[in-house]
Order: C-alpha cells, then sequence, then structure tokens
C-alpha cells in the first residue's frame, strides 16, 4: 500500500537549533534515506521555506478564486517535504516515521496519509 510522509516542523522552533546540530541531524537524514530506499516508491521532494509558497483559494465573495502570497494554512507547523512509500501496512509505513531524525526537535512530526488508489479507476 502506498503513503505519503509529509515531513513537518515549526520555522519558529526550528530558528533555534544551532547551525552545527542541523548539519548533523541532516547527515542522518540522508542515512534514514539510504536505510530505507527500497521502500520509496515514486517521489518526494524537499520543500523551499514557506515564505516562497504562492497559493490559489476560493474567493470570499464566489467569483475567481484568488491568488495569494505565501502558504494559505493558518497553521503554525509547516510541511518541509514529502515522501511517497510503498510498504505493506501502516505499521511499517509507521515505523519509518518514527525514526524520523528530526523527531529529536520540538515541533517536528511525520504525517503518515494513505494514497487513494486509482489504479482500478478505469
Amino acid at each position: 500500500m502506498k503513503y505519503v510522509l509529509m515531513y513537518t516542523s515549526r520555522p519558529d522552533l526550528d530558528a533555534a537549533v544551532p547551525e552545527e546540530r542541523r548539519a548533523e541531524v541532516y547527515q542522518a537524514i540522508y542515512a534514514w534515506f539510504e536505510k530505507y530506499a527500497a521502500n520509496f516508491a515514486d517521489g518526494g521532494a524537499e520543500l523551499q521555506d514557506p515564505g516562497t509558497a504562492t497559493t490559489v483559494r476560493a474567493s470570499d465573495g464566489g467569483g475567481n478564486p484568488v491568488v495569494v502570497d505565501g502558504p494559505f494554512s493558518e497553521a503554525k507547523e509547516s510541511i518541509g517535504g514529502f515522501s511517497i512509500v510503498d510498504v505493506p501496512d501502516l505499521d511499517t509505513a509507521l515505523a519509518m516515521a518514527r525514526e524520523w531524525p528530526s523527531l529529536e526537535f520540538p515541533g517536528v512530526a511525520v504525517e503518515v496519509r494513505p494514497i487513494v488508489p486509482h489504479d482500478m479507476d478505469m
């Protein structure tokens, strides 16, 4: 079954992490990706800072969609990246997520969500 792992953090808390420690954890993240390389399905990416986002959202008056600078989400957390994994079950996906190296920092989370299979739609 395919799942998306969304890596989230809180930019306000990230700023407090010393650069040297951040670089160490980044190396651990590379090792994590190597460890689970066989489970990655077809995509994923590290995303740029939320300040680079542009959002298209519904207009308040029912007219044309509106384009706004920045992320539309009102949450304190931001998505820093995502991966698509193909694993036997949710427990396997959760086991991978539990080992995400950045989880040692406050405000970091990995959201695990099943992907809707559309291969049988046709």
